[in-house]
């Protein structure tokens, strides 16, 4: 076990592609429906050798390709492997939610993770898997899939959820340290906030407060 440890600890994540997506010859929403389709069947083909007791289907994301905001969380869930789909347990039922008073549907938005396999080790004390934060060789492993989904639906915004998303997709550590200050991701304005499990865990009035003036930034910068 030790020496499996080692090797995921060593593994490199591959940073995002060069350049500002703006840059990138334009996409109509034909073209963006066909080659999210592509695309998924690719991760599909190339994840599937890794599925586990824990981790038995590809949870790609889902929603509209032409989406004006993104929104990336960890990875999926015991739920979210159960139904192949991002955010449905408990924290995906506050996400949706947030969605709404945003003044969306969720069909109107995209959600994604930085993997797209669950994550999670067996606890004997409780006696079933646990999740856990994606290992650098689990997130090496399919980033560059989050990195082609955002390449593909360019969105006006992306809303980046807890630690690992901005870790991962921002090179940054500290949530509390850049929540609510505008990152960026290829020219795409990034706003980092709390990861909906979190306000859950820490349900305060502060916490909800804190979320919901970073998502007004987003649709201030939207509109």
């Amino acid at each position: 076990m030790a020496k499996r440890r080692a090797k995921q600890a060593a593994a490199v994540v591959p940073p995002p592609p060069a350049g500002d997506i703006a840059e990138l010859p334009k996409l109509k929403r034909e073209q963006k429906i066909e080659r999210l389709r592509e695309l998924q069947a690719r991760a599909e083909r190339e994840l599937s050798p890794h599925f586990s007791d824990v981790a038995t289907r590809v949870v790609f994301g889902e929603g509209d390709a032409d989406a004006p905001v993104m929104f990336v969380g960890e990875g999926p869930g015991v739920e979210e492997d159960r139904q192949g789909r991002p955010f449905v347990g408990r924290s995906g039922q506050f996400l949706d939610k947030q969605i709404k008073a945003m003044g969306y549907e969720r069909a109107q938005v995209f959600i994604a993770n930085v993997v797209k396999l669950r994550s999670a080790e067996w606890d004997d004390a409780e006696g079933r898997a646990k999740d856990r934060p994606p290992t650098p060789e689990e997130v090496a492993r399919g980033i560059h899939f989050l990195y082609e989904q955002i390449e593909i639906i360019r969105p006006k915004a992306i809303v980046a959820l807890g630690g690992p998303a901005i870790k991962w997709l921002l090179n940054l550590e500290g949530i509390t340290k850049v929540r609510g200050t505008w990152q960026n991701h290829r020219g795409i304005p990034v706003m980092p906030t709390f990861h909906p499990a979190y306000v859950l865990r820490n349900y305060t009035e502060e916490n909800r407060r804190k979320v919901w003036e970073d998502l007004k930034k987003v649709m201030a910068k939207v509109k």
